[in-house]
């Protein structure tokens, strides 16, 4: 099962990408370019979400839908 998370991305002075998220308490992840922070904030949200369910803690997360709009990050 999908899951969707809101992620916020923005690049810090020092040149690289910081992402955190109102969705998932806890998610913070940081990266040299916009793919890997959010190839490394999807493995942190997948860790939290994991403990949160062995804690039985509630934690609601839309689940993917058939059809959504996501922006698509290209290098040129």
């Amino acid at each position: 099962m999908e899951r969707i998370i809101k992620l916020h991305i923005e690049k810090l002075p020092e040149g690289v990408y910081l992402a955190t998220s109102d969705d998932v308490q806890g998610l913070i992840a940081q990266g040299r370019t916009v793919a890997e922070t959010v190839e490394i904030a999807r493995d942190v949200a997948r860790w939290l979400f994991e403990a949160a369910i062995e804690r039985k803690t509630m934690v609601f997360l839309p689940e993917v839908a058939d059809t959504f709009d996501y922006p698509l990050v290209i290098g040129t």
